[in-house]
């Protein structure tokens, strides 16, 4: 029978369509043609830099110039920017009833090695952790802009979830709002810490932990699930074991932790479902109040396959339709073995 199943953090209700339950090779046919091909010339590829804006920061060899080979992370200006950092003024103005404001922002690329063809999935564990480096590295620059109160660090994989280049690599957005749906978990995690003077997320551990039905892999300081409440067929989440608001704070044994469950949990991903499109979204605390948010949020990573479409009925109601149990998706991704 289907099951109605609320999310306890922002109270959204999912639909968990058990009549419907699909394998993870019930999915395959519906994406196995939309991989990107290598384009003629890449402008992410070693030897292209200058196709790029100028690099904003970068892993590379002593004594190589910026903006040359040499790299082994890259981090440039989107080239179409969503956002700005041009403009100094919000301009935040009204148009009768509706408000408006300069965008002001900043949107940037982190192309996550030279190798065009490697996936996160394959990547050597070490490549991994620069990644992950990476991100931390842009959060600790970007914090300074007294502009910023949100930064939003994401992955498009595949032609389906919005990648328009093949390169592996990932996005950044910093935005001058802390955007609705980072909202909400804040707003949920806050009303749930005031209830129980619990972090709701760790309270999720403690019950995962507990049960054992959801779990795909864990390590000594981070645990990958199926959330309960899964809006989409093998959604993932990543969740540090230690309680933490915010990204920046991350040492080096937790970069190691975070690259081998990261890697992990895509490559079993990769293996199951035959390199599925998905969406990755790394959520933390915005700033600059960070000690506001200390007690009750739990930044974490969200990583959604893209093997159902979205459609009338989600638009509609704000409510999801998920065909695989997350207690089904976590069995069959739990018994898979990869190398890491």
């Amino acid at each position: 029978m289907p099951e109605l199943r609320k999310d306890p953090i922002i109270n959204r209700w999912v639909i968990i369509a058990t009549e419907r339950a699909r394998r993870p090779s019930d999915y395959i046919h519906h994406h196995s043609a939309e991989h990107l091909e290598k384009p003629v010339s890449c402008s992410f590829c070693p030897g292209k830099e200058h196709e790029t804006p100028p690099e904003v920061m970068a892993y590379r060899q002593a004594g190589t110039r910026p903006d040359t080979p040499g790299w082994w992370i890259r981090a440039v200006p989107n080239k179409f920017p969503a956002l700005s950092p041009a403009m100094s003024d919000f301009n935040r103005k009204g148009h009768g009833m509706y408000d408006m404001m300069n965008g002001v922002g900043v949107h940037e690329v982190i192309i996550e090695t030279p190798d065009h063809n490697l996936t996160i999935a394959q990547m050597p564990i070490r490549q991994v952790q620069e990644i992950l480096w990476a991100y931390r590295d842009r959060f600790l620059d970007l914090m300074t802009d007294q502009r910023i109160r949100y930064i939003l660090i994401f992955k498009n994989h595949g032609a389906s979830a919005g990648a328009s280049l093949s390169h592996p690599h990932s996005q950044l957005i910093a935005t001058p709002i802390v955007p609705r749906r980072v909202a909400e978990e804040l707003e949920g995690s806050r009303a749930y810490y005031n209830f129980k003077e619990r972090c709701v997320f760790c309270d999720v551990i403690t019950q995962e932990l507990l049960l054992k039905e959801r779990i795909i892999l864990e390590n000594n300081n981070f645990i990958a699930i199926q959330p309960f409440a899964a809006r989409f067929p093998f959604e993932t989440w990543i969740i540090p074991k230690r309680h933490s608001a915010t990204y920046h704070n991350i040492d080096k044994n937790q970069i190691m932790d975070l690259a081998l469950i990261l890697k992990g949990t895509l490559a079993k991903l990769y293996k199951a479902l035959d390199d599925p499109p998905f969406n990755y979204i790394l959520h933390t605390a915005p700033f600059p109040r960070w000690d506001e948010y200390g007690s009750f949020y739990h930044w974490h990573i969200e990583i959604m396959p893209r093997l159902t479409l979205v459609a009338g009925f989600e638009w509609g109601t704000g409510m999801y339709i998920n065909p695989t149990p997350p207690e089904v998706a976590a069995n069959e991704l739990a018994k898979i073995e990869v190398e890491i």
